[in-house]
């Protein structure tokens, strides 16, 4: 994802579309006709792989994010490997004729050489002693008895006494607090200890103090919760100083340096590095995708030569995921406890690079070192084939859509023409992002995000693969709007587009069946059918967005099934609300969100009133149901 073509020109963005039918203009209910052909003789599989997650570190996703870390700039490398540095957002507790602040290059990790060094100058200090405290990202959610583990590396050549401490954000209300004394700290020294909290405060901070004169230096400072999950795309860069370095991401925390990422304009620690990221996928039984662009945009006329370095360097972060145990990086993941191979099957060379100069002599370049070592990986080009084919080899190629609800209703039918001879389709970003539209993610925009996922679906024989993004956003920092999940730092809600696309979970792997829509104002509706199965029943499930101001008087009619429909078992699922522009909040998170109710009057043929500007699935289950084993 990237700034440039984020947004598109936009018309008709409040009033979609000027319907011509005469029921739009009585204001009545228009009548529809969707017919399912549920036989099998033209019903296709749909890939396991359409719809997944696309996760990048944008909004604090990662770093204050689904990262259990609550301390920013753990190790006080953000300010640079120059000191003195800037330490933020570390904050000093106490005045300048009570406490000196400063950085050196003094720490015991080669890979992060910069310490705080604290000086406490006074003889009698406050009875809450000087120091320093940090805020966390955008605020530390400690809740009462919770444990709270907190590491750190200090130094000290006197005997000192240093108070760890967890505080309200104005420093009053102490939550937990624990002491460190009678210690040899004359060498580094790795401190651990666990912090009880005695009460909750949502906007908390960690505090470091002493009533003791004297130095003492602090390094890799960590706390996070008791209980915490072990745990993307990360690879833009506007400079090469400031890539994602995999190798640098992967071994212990404290020797990772972190860098700046410059495109987001924050600091990140890396504790959710490229190692955790892979068994991030592999728990949530996904197949990750591998996106590097260091490089890929490099020129030098005169050293072509100087592009094979990081050849080199994507051929070893594959071999680190995918080598056996006798290869270099694969030898060293099973020194990290995972001797198993990760199943890393796509690689994405590139992100939003296509346009760029030297892009595709360089992409060949990647493509063929990968290919001769890992045949069977499928690369994807930021190139977008869908028009015109490609002038290079692809597995997929790479398609990225910001625009307003409007056109991306109207996109329903992108792929419709697409030629099926050639790359798949990676959609790996859409959204509507046009601000009167979106805005901080609204029904509009969810509805409209629905209909070019209906339009995925019924193509995926093309279409390989789709992911909203983003996915996260942390409240205090929207860099981007919408997103799926909102979050701080103790709640989380989704927007209407998450909600949305809880619909299509069980399309993956499921079947999908031929539809047509029969209507006076047929351009405001889109339609899918698709059979899936959960552990018990098999449902038919018709999906359909109505994009129009008006309720439509609606009939299916399933031809085809090889059972019978169990109206017991059967149900509706809506997802509207009284205004277009409806959005969710911490304080209403389910103003929109589907409602699901019983459908007693479930058949092969049946009717219903589908709801203006309104997304319906009806889950048909049915009796004494065999899925053919081909299929």
């Amino acid at each position: 994802m990237g700034f440039r073509d984020a947004y598109f020109p936009t018309f008709c963005s409040l009033l979609l579309f000027c319907f011509s039918c005469l029921s739009a203009e009585l204001g009545l209910a228009q009548t529809a006709l969707v017919e399912v052909d549920a036989s099998w003789n033209l019903s296709r599989k749909i890939p396991d792989t359409l719809f997944g997650l696309f996760f990048e570190e944008i909004n604090h996703a990662r770093a204050g994010g689904i990262w259990a870390e609550l301390v920013s700039n753990r190790g006080f490398e953000a300010g640079g490997p120059h000191t003195p540095s800037n330490i933020d957002p570390w904050s000093i507790i106490g005045d300048e004729s009570s406490i000196y602040i400063t950085t050196d290059s003094s720490s015991c990790f080669s890979q992060n050489s910069v310490a705080l060094r604290m000086e406490v100058l006074c003889e009698n200090c406050p009875a809450a002693g000087v120091g320093v405290y940090n805020p966390g990202f955008l605020g530390m959610n400690v809740e009462e008895g919770k444990t709270y583990n907190l590491v750190m590396y200090i130094r000290s050549l006197e005997s000192m006494e240093l108070t760890a401490s967890l505080t309200c954000s104005d420093g009053l209300q102490n939550l937990a607090s624990v002491s460190i004394q009678d210690i040899d700290l004359s060498n580094w020294t790795k401190i651990e200890m666990q912090l009880l909290a005695q009460g909750t405060c949502r906007t908390s901070r960690l505090e470091l103090t002493s009533m003791e004169k004297g130095v003492i230096w602090f390094d890799q400072v960590s706390l996070m919760p008791s209980e915490t999950y072990k745990g993307g795309c990360f690879v833009e860069g506007d400079w090469l100083r400031n890539a994602f370095r995999w190798r640098e991401t992967i071994g212990p925390w404290e020797q990772r340096p972190g860098h700046f990422g410059d495109v987001w304009n924050y600091w990140t620690d890396d504790g959710l590095g490229y190692y955790e990221f892979l068994q991030l996928a592999e728990d949530l039984g996904a197949s990750p995708i591998w996106v590097f662009n260091v490089g890929i945009n490099h020129h030098d006329e005169v050293d072509t030569s100087i592009i094979e370095p990081f050849v080199k360097d994507v051929l070893d972060s594959l071999e680190f995921a995918r080598g056996s145990t006798e290869s270099t990086w694969g030898a060293v993941r099973a020194t990290m406890g995972h001797p198993e191979r990760f199943p890393v099957k796509y690689v994405a060379i590139g992100n939003e690079d296509c346009g760029k100069e030297f892009y595709r002599g360089n992409y060949i370049k990647f493509y063929d070192a990968i290919r001769k070592a890992y045949p069977d990986i499928q690369m994807i080009s930021n190139c977008d084939g869908s028009s015109r084919p490609l002038d290079h080899p692809a597995g997929l190629y790479d398609f990225h859509v910001y625009t307003s609800a409007a056109k991306l209703f109207i996109m329903k039918n992108k792929f419709d023409r697409t030629s099926r001879i050639g790359p798949k389709v990676f959609v790996s970003e859409y959204a509507v992002t046009e601000k009167r539209d979106a805005g901080k993610g609204s029904l509009l925009a969810s509805l409209a995000e629905a209909a070019f996922l209906i339009g995925l679906e019924k193509n995926s024989d093309i279409v390989q693969m789709a992911s909203y993004a983003p996915l996260f956003v942390n409240y205090n920092d929207r860099t981007w709007n919408p997103d799926a999940i909102v979050f701080n730092s103790w709640q989380q809600y989704g927007t209407p587009s998450y909600w949305m696309r809880t619909y299509f979970r069980e399309s993956s792997g499921s079947v999908i069946h031929p539809i047509t829509i029969s209507s006076s104002c047929s351009d405001s509706l889109a339609a899918s059918a698709i059979t899936w199965q959960d552990t018990e029943d098999i449902f038919l499930r018709v999906k359909i967005v109505n994009f129009g101001p008006n309720a439509a008087n609606l009939t299916i009619s399933s031809r085809g099934l090889q059972a019978g429909v169990n109206t017991a078992k059967s149900t509706v699922t809506v997802l509207t609300s009284g205004n277009l522009l409806d959005e969710n909040s911490f304080s209403e998170p389910n103003k929109v969100v589907p409602v699901t109710s019983k459908l007693p009057d479930a058949a092969e043929e049946m009717e219903a009133l589908l709801a203006p500007y309104s997304f319906t699935s009806f889950d048909l289950a049915l009796d004494q149901y065999k899925l053919v084993a081909e299929m």
